[in-house]
């Protein structure tokens, strides 16, 4: 009898040796350790999505991109999106998985550099069928026709870049960061972005030099943006009336403003998402480049594949309406202006 209870005692101790085993490995591997919600809490991406972006940045295991290191090609996306998620210092994330910090460093550029190759694939301007249902729903929210996107600015705060050109990184606030303009659509989508522009860049600047304000000027894109007064008042680029003088005015800049509060609430969730965007940057300067471009391709693969996020407001489907053809080619941006102003309603 002794010897029995001693062999019960026995595998009852194994039993739970190898309980204990699997719980430690468990918690090695976040996919199985922790559940949906959790895991986007932690990495501000569902289990799906991630799955999904590892196929499409490293299709061939073998000759991937990412099949370069002794750490899986799943756990350094996963040491990416949790340094995307909290910001914090590299050997906190590397603490996730026991990796030194100089590795960290590497993966979050390597993997960077994957996640935003899918740029194109993932944040497109609209064309043809689609800029017209673009058009349509802005038309139903505003009451403003032709519209295919708002336009604005938002600074991601860095470190000094170092060198003798590190002050032109300083904004008018007083701190490192990078001018990233933005142009979303009607469902917070975003549709063109620009990263490389230093802090003290003027909005109207990088509009300028940028590729989508070439497409507008040679005609190739029909329709207007809605901007701030930021930006210079043109046939395809509208601004509120800066000293509104009638009850027309007035309401047209109400309607300005509250069409304008959609690219301010991507800024915003973006950076609740991704929150390493509000928070100082301490990478190299072509990194965090590239880190802001990645986290803008995941802002919208997270909209695609409607991710939630705490307190996002949900949007309605708009019902089509038609869109006045506006004669605006050879306008200038003030005669536009004045004749939306005159037909607003």
């Amino acid at each position: 009898m002794a010897e029995y209870l001693e062999e019960v005692e026995r595998f009852d101790l194994v039993d739970r040796l190898i309980r204990r085993e699997q719980i430690v490995r468990d918690r090695l591997n976040p996919m199985t350790y922790y559940n949906d919600a959790d895991f986007i809490d932690r990495f501000r991406l569902s289990k799906e999505a991630v799955l999904s972006i590892l196929d499409d940045v490293n299709v061939d295991l073998e000759g991937g991109i990412l099949h370069t290191s002794s750490i899986s090609p799943l756990n350094q996306l996963l040491i990416t999106l949790r340094y995307y998620a909290t910001g914090n210092m590299l050997s906190v994330s590397g603490d996730l998985f026991g990796v030194h910090k100089c590795t960290v460093s590497r993966i979050i550029k390597k993997v960077s550099c994957a996640i935003a190759s899918l740029y194109n694939t993932h944040i497109k301007f609209p064309s043809g069928n689609r800029i017209l249902d673009v058009q349509r729903a802005f038309m139903q929210q505003s009451n403003i026709p032709g519209i295919v996107g708002l336009i604005d600015c938002t600074h991601i705060p860095i470190i000094s870049p170092g060198g003798d050109n590190a002050e032109l990184f300083r904004n008018r606030k007083g701190y490192f960061s990078i001018n990233v303009q933005a142009i979303c659509d009607h469902e917070l989508k975003l549709t063109n972005v620009v990263v490389r522009w230093p802090g003290s860049t003027h909005d109207s600047r990088i509009f300028d030099n940028s590729n989508i304000c070439a497409k507008f000027e040679r005609g190739e894109i029909n329709g207007i943006l809605l901007g701030d007064n930021g930006y210079p008042l043109r046939h395809y680029l509208i601004t509120p009336v800066l000293t509104p003088n009638s009850r027309e005015e007035r309401r047209f800049n109400f309607a300005v403003c509250n069409a304008r509060v959609k690219i301010e609430n991507v800024f915003g969730i973006m950076k609740r998402r991704f929150p390493c965007l509000r928070q100082q940057l301490r990478l190299k300067l072509q990194s965090n480049l590239t880190v802001i471009t990645a986290c803008c391709v995941l802002y919208n693969i997270a909209r695609e594949l409607s991710i939630p996020l705490p307190h996002e407001d949900e949007l309605q489907e708009d019902d089509q309406v038609p869109v006045p053809v506006l004669q605006n080619r050879h306008q200038g941006g003030r005669a536009l202006r004045s004749l939306l102003i005159r037909n607003f309603r």
